[in-house]
């Protein structure tokens, strides 16, 4: 399974509330998936530069059609503000029709405890 390892586009002072975002994407055919997979490297410049943005990684696996992502945000508005401006924007408004499931789990977390665990946002996204 392909993973990006954790990236850290922003330092988070030391003890602060981070806002984490989880999702899991699930296309309905493999070319949705390819189509997904094709895109993501540039979603993926986008939030290694994204202001607010602490930490993010995705793990994928194509021929099975998902996808999913954990990121840590400096707020609520820093995560809304990057999902509708550059690159994300209209990659998710075009790959929406390509998507068959979709799942999404928000939690705080302390920026001491960053890099996140998978294994934490699975039990969120479970």
């Amino acid at each position: 399974m392909p993973t990006l390892p954790w990236t850290v586009p922003n330092t988070p002072p030391q003890g602060v509330e981070v806002h984490v975002f989880a999702s899991r994407f699930e296309t309905r055919t493999l070319w949705g998936a390819l189509k997904f997979f094709a895109r993501t490297p540039g979603v993926w410049r986008q939030v290694s530069r994204a202001p607010g943005a602490y930490g993010a990684s995705l793990k994928a696996q194509p021929l099975r059609r998902t996808f999913w992502t954990l990121s840590a945000w400096e707020s609520p508005a820093a995560l809304k503000a990057f999902a509708r401006s550059g690159t994300h924007a209209p990659t998710s408004r075009g790959l929406a029709a390509e998507m068959s499931d979709a799942k999404f789990a928000t939690w705080t977390a302390k920026s001491d405890d960053l890099p996140l665990d998978w294994t934490e946002a699975f039990r969120h996204l479970a």
